[in-house]
């Protein structure tokens, strides 16, 4: 009961709230953060989209392995790994309850299994790359790419402002906590509680979207300021703000390395193609 208090005591919006900067801020001390944002992010790219077109369950549990040593490296927040896990736990017990519910029987897990393997290879793909890289890093690599300025901008702010957003919906919440009145009784299940928060809940979703519209007419006008219209429209601004992008031998290594492992990870696969199940 003690660990159980101890770890429902650390779980609070405040304590999200400093893991949710520390990944939208990035980890740039990580050896998947010391990496260029294009290298990332066709690295990415690669294991975003083969894992769905790859049947061979041996090849997928090497794909897993070696995310979950990449995630390791990237030191993800402890939070975001448990919210993934309670995801993907979540998702595939409805589909088994529902394949039972219609007829199926324990072989349909299998299947299940499979899918849950190539969801968890993407998600933490995606957890490992996104958490290294800071709003930054993550609007120059699309750059690069040729994704347009509008976009990469919007997806780096976003990226940014979201434990902003947070914070401030704490602190709304707290005032309306302060300013109201709790039931003195809980009710039969806290009903009574539920109700109270579930209130203040939706009464603190207005402030949180005028507070948002405000400070983004405020960003606009500080974007404009410094010349944003001017740099997406002249190529020259862009070559000059990407220049620090550079394939190092760290970068070389890691692709080189990539590849070796996953070419014998297929050829170890076509050998032993059940090796799970």
């Amino acid at each position: 009961m003690d660990i159980v208090r101890k770890t429902l005591d650390r779980i609070s919006v405040e304590r999200i709230k400093l893991e949710l900067l520390g990944t939208a801020y990035g980890r740039s001390t990580t050896f998947i953060g010391r990496l260029d944002p294009r290298t990332l992010l066709l690295w990415y790219l690669f294991f975003a989209i083969v894992p769905w077109f790859i049947h061979n369950t041996t090849v997928l549990f090497g794909m897993f392995v070696f995310i979950v040593s990449m995630t390791a490296l990237a030191r993800v927040s402890y939070v975001i790994l448990i919210i993934l896990t309670l995801g993907l736990v979540g998702q595939v017990g409805w589909m088994f309850l529902f394949s039972m519910l219609f007829g199926g029987s324990l072989e349909s897990l299998l299947p299940l299994l499979t899918l849950t393997l190539k969801l968890s290879v993407i998600s933490l793909a995606s957890i490992a790359v996104f958490s290294s890289m800071d709003p930054e890093k993550l609007s120059d690599g699309l750059s690069a790419f040729g994704v347009p300025e509008a976009f990469s901008f919007s997806l780096s702010y976003g990226y940014r402002i979201l434990p902003t957003l947070l914070s401030e919906f704490h602190q709304i919440l707290l005032s309306y906590r302060l300013r109201g009145r709790s039931p003195e009784r809980p009710g039969v299940l806290y009903f009574r509680n539920i109700i109270y928060y579930l209130r203040i809940l939706v009464l603190s979703f207005y402030p949180l979207m005028l507070n948002t519209a405000k400070r983004s007419r405020t960003t606009v006008e500080a974007l404009e300021i410094r010349g944003f219209t001017y740099g997406m429209n002249h190529p020259e601004v862009k070559k000059l703000r990407l220049s620090y992008l550079k394939i190092r031998a760290l970068d070389v290594y890691f692709i080189v390395f990539s590849i070796a492992y996953i070419s014998w990870l297929f050829w170890f696969g076509e050998s032993l193609p059940n090796l799970l199940y």
